[in-house]
């Protein structure tokens, strides 16, 4: 029997390799599928909160899929957590509006499974969880999930410490999956100890099936196996706004969230000191896998193998806008892998550790495109080898672009293999080879410095340049 549980739970911490390769691909993790629980009202009918919930679903006033209004569209993830809920402020005009109503749902596991069982067979539904409560999930009872699979249009609305967790020390599980023709939307929830063998510790977005999720925290899950995902497995549509996805777990590939073909948005979130035997912290992969992400922080993650902050992989496409990629950690590229098209602008990448392969902040791979504009690359490490800063084997072009204070083997600053590096008033200053090519190092291919836009490389150890680099300082 599910349990509940009055106590409220801490919030989570807040923000404080390989060689050069073939073009043809690293593994690749297919997402496991999940059969959706064929829903009827059989067994839940005759109970109270049942009858309660079915009535509640047929009235006119709060009929399934009822929008609920959004009072998280600004602030951090924490501002509104202490609210009262019965209105939100209208930041245009400065009144406050009435947050419509859903359906209550009290503080045990048991009445959220049923209602949103009742919910999926009904159309969908608004549910009103209760503050300062955690449902404690003690049981498997959908294929791998502790809550039924999402099958229509749900919103789960939070409160004030309002957490769905699996309780310790019962089998594992997941904590839901959104299947086919789902659509989850979860505000203000904490969402927390979830564990699989397959892929999403806490939440299995499948294609066809989307996932909302506002104001809330996905922590503290665990994918085992090879299961990708310690956190979010989407090969759905995802979107993450004001959202913390931190300290997750992987022994493969993913630690906080993996998108596999799927499409991802974040926004104004977090994805914080997650861990993976590969990609610490987000992962995309396919030629049809999208991920945008705006005015986040990808932070502290750490891989035992290759990269540590954020992956595009298998001809993927990212853009990364106004965001903080810094003190992630891998054997090889400590911050971004890029084996697709990326375009970074306003993107501070900082202080991120290759502890002992390539590229400690940026890596292009063969076939690929990076595109910096306004960015600052300063502080990472490349400890035993090439591109402290930065390692192309492909296309790079930066513009007004800070390439500070690297250091590496060899290339502290930037690292070209044999690709096209363009800059344009671009600042390369400051960075430390070990033994050779402090600034740049240009190995068989063709840079490009544009001093006449304002490029300089200047002040780099023992030297600025190695190779052929035109208008390079001695």
């Amino acid at each position: 029997m599910n349990q509940q549980d009055h106590t409220q739970e801490p919030e989570p911490d807040r923000p404080g390799g390989h060689r050069a390769r073939s073009r043809r691909r690293w593994w690749a993790i297919g997402l496991a599928g999940v059969t959706g629980l064929a829903l009827t009202t059989v067994g839940v009918a005759a109970t109270p909160i049942a009858d309660a919930v079915g009535r509640a679903i047929s009235s006119d006033a709060d009929r399934p899929g009822k929008p609920t209004g959004d009072r998280s569209a600004t602030g951090d993830s924490h501002d509104d957590r202490g609210k009262d809920d019965k209105g939100t402020r209208d930041d245009k005009n400065g009144e406050t509006k009435r947050k419509p109503k859903g359906i209550p749902v009290p503080c045990d596991a048991d009445k959220l499974i049923a209602a949103i069982t009742l919910a999926n067979a009904r159309g969908g539904a608004v549910l009103d969880l209760a503050k300062k409560c955690t449902y404690l999930l003690t049981a498997n009872i959908d294929d791998g999930n502790g809550l039924p699979t999402i099958t229509a249009p749900i919103t789960l609305n939070g409160s004030k410490h309002t957490t769905i967790k699996r309780a310790a020390g019962v089998d594992q599980f997941r904590i839901v999956t959104v299947g086919t023709g789902g659509d989850l939307t979860l505000n203000h929830l904490k969402i927390t100890g979830g564990q699989t063998d397959g892929d999403g510790g806490a939440i299995l977005v499948n294609t066809g099936g989307r996932l909302n999720a506002k104001h809330s925290t996905i922590t503290r899950n665990i994918a085992n196996g090879t299961g990708g995902g310690g956190g979010i497995a989407s090969a759905g549509v995802t979107t993450l706004e004001h959202t913390t996805v931190s300290r997750n777990i992987t022994s493969s590939f993913a630690g906080g969230i993996y998108n596999p073909g799927g499409q991802l948005t974040v926004t104004k979130s977090l994805v914080k000191a997650n861990t993976a035997n590969s990609t610490g912290g987000v992962a995309s992969v396919g030629s049809s896998a999208v991920v945008t992400i705006t005015k986040s922080v990808i932070a502290d993650n750490s891989s035992q193998g290759t990269v540590g902050g954020l992956l595009i992989l298998n001809d993927g496409v990212g853009r990364v806008d106004d965001t903080k990629i810094s003190g992630n950690t891998a054997g090889s590229f400590g911050a971004i892998y890029v084996d697709g098209q990326i375009t970074l602008q306003k993107v501070d990448i900082t202080n991120n550790t290759a502890s002992s392969g390539f590229a400690g902040g940026l890596f292009v791979g063969a076939d690929s495109v990076a595109v910096v504009d306004k960015g600052l690359i300063k502080g990472n490490t490349s400890l035993t080898n090439f591109g402290g800063g930065v390692y192309s084997f492909s296309e790079l072009v930066m513009r007004d672009t800070k390439v500070i204070g690297n250091q590496a083997e060899q290339g502290g600053g930037i690292y070209n293999s044999g690709g096209t590096v363009t800059l344009f008033n671009t600042q390369v200053v400051k960075n430390i080879a070990v033994t050779d090519g402090g600034g740049i190092v240009n190995n068989g291919g063709t840079v490009d410095l544009n001093t006449a836009t304002g490029t300089i490389v200047i002040k780099n150890r023992p030297n600025n340049c190695v190779g052929n680099v035109p208008d390079c300082p001695a």
